[in-house]
């Protein structure tokens, strides 16, 4: 594995990394993941194991999210097999200073490209994404499924804070939020920030426990 680059987001907990892809006439080949050189390179991931590896398909149109759990705690390292997908993390770390602000990144999937990315997603976060295209995606967890331990904030809460996102991804979201986005009832209906707060169960997710 090679990794070329780590780059910290709008909210710094969130991190991408890029790695090489080698490349010729015939197409590429990559190493997406290594734990010998995860364990060298990147430092905020050493202490992390993971224990669980999911694959998701969504065609163009489809938004996900915002899912989280605890009991256990789950973090996400997410990358595009194929496709386009905007990635979306939500943080619902209470007493974070940046606590119910979201934002955006874009991870697209392109064989022509050098370079993949993952991003990573601790707990403490909501996380989503949507997608232009029809899409594959990976992600490795750090916790198991735990069906009794988890909540959604809806991505369409108004009371979310997407100051820090980039503007044309955030265009692209209400573009397609307005529109025919598909999405489950379930996320859909998900709960506002306001509900989440003044729920018992985020006080799971405090700040000063998961930095």
């Amino acid at each position: 594995m090679k990794i070329l680059d780590i780059q910290e987001l709008e909210i710094r907990d969130i991190k991408v990394i890029r790695f090489a892809r080698f490349c010729d006439n015939r197409g590429y080949f990559t190493e997406p993941f290594r734990r010998s050189q995860f364990d060298q390179e990147v430092p905020f991931l050493k202490e992390q194991s993971f224990v669980q590896a999911n694959e998701s398909y969504s065609v163009a149109g489809v938004v996900r999210g915002l899912h989280f759990q605890w009991n256990p705690y789950m973090g996400k390292l997410v990358r595009t097999v194929q496709g386009r997908m905007v990635d979306l993390f939500l943080d619902i770390r209470k007493g974070s200073p940046t606590y119910g602000k979201a934002a955006a990144y874009d991870v697209k999937g392109n064989p022509a490209d050098e370079y993949a990315e993952w991003i990573w997603i601790p707990p403490g976060f909501a996380h989503g994404n949507f997608f232009t295209e029809n899409t594959m995606i990976e992600y490795f967890c750090t916790g198991e499924y735990s069906p009794g331990c988890e909540a959604g904030i809806s991505p369409l809460s108004k009371d979310i804070d997407w100051s820090l996102c980039e503007d044309s991804l955030k265009n692209e979201f209400d573009s397609l939020t307005s529109g025919n986005a598909v999405m489950s009832e379930k996320d859909r209906n998900g709960l506002s920030l306001a509900q989440w707060t003044s729920d018992e169960r985020s006080d799971n997710f405090l700040y000063e426990n998961l930095k």
